[in-house]
């Protein structure tokens, strides 16, 4: 189940570099996407644990060609820290030649540098995240209800060996996911989703 359904606000040819700090080591993703959310969540499914998004960066260019110089220049300037990928992150989203070890705060400098070269945009990740959320409040507000309806439906009516748990595990990540970036929770799901969750965490 695709629990966020992205807004299409992205202009033609609007990109933006990635640079994702990992939480619990001194490792980073460099990238380029033209939908960075769907571009996290490949990586990680629960990305907002696994990544920094405080540290987080998203540089926003005009075109897709800006972008993948911008990563090219930083990749080769630093081809002797690259790291292996996390055996967590899947194979098929993890560019091998695109994790660096010990940069941060010199891929920090660079996107800041140039962002204010060209006057782009930089984004603080956990921010544009938040915002991306904040975009979709009236459907996570009717998502919420229609999975906790599943929910007390299977309880009720499924037999135990049948149940899935699948309405569950989606309700506990949207939940999870809005809270990691600041959202005003009591503004945007219903009171009843909430002591959902305040019973589930017991």
């Amino acid at each position: 189940m695709d629990e966020f359904i992205l807004p299409r606000t992205l202009g033609k040819g609007r990109s933006f570099v990635y640079m994702l700090p990992c939480r619990d080591q001194d490792l980073l993703k460099v990238g380029f996407s033209r939908e960075p959310l769907v571009r996290l969540r490949t990586l990680h499914p629960r990305f907002f644990d696994y990544f920094d998004l405080e540290r987080g960066l998203l540089l926003e260019v005009d075109r897709v060609v800006q972008a993948r110089a911008i990563e090219r220049d930083i990749l080769l300037r630093h081809a002797e820290e690259r790291s292996p990928a996390p055996l967590v992150v899947p194979d098929q989203a993890a560019g091998y030649t695109e994790w660096l070890r010990g940069v941060t705060p010199e891929v920090t400098a660079r996107l800041r540098e140039a962002a204010a070269r060209e006057d782009y945009p930089l984004h603080a990740l956990s921010d544009w995240v938040r915002q991306m959320f904040e975009a979709q409040a009236d459907r996570l507000y009717d998502l919420s209800l229609k999975l906790l309806e599943a929910i007390e439906y299977e309880a009720f009516n499924v037999p135990g060996e049948l149940a899935t748990g699948q309405a569950a595990r989606s309700l506990i990540y949207v939940l999870d996911a809005c809270a990691s970036v600041g959202i005003d929770m009591t503004a945007t799901f219903p009171e009843a989703v909430l002591a959902w969750r305040r019973f589930a965490s017991r």
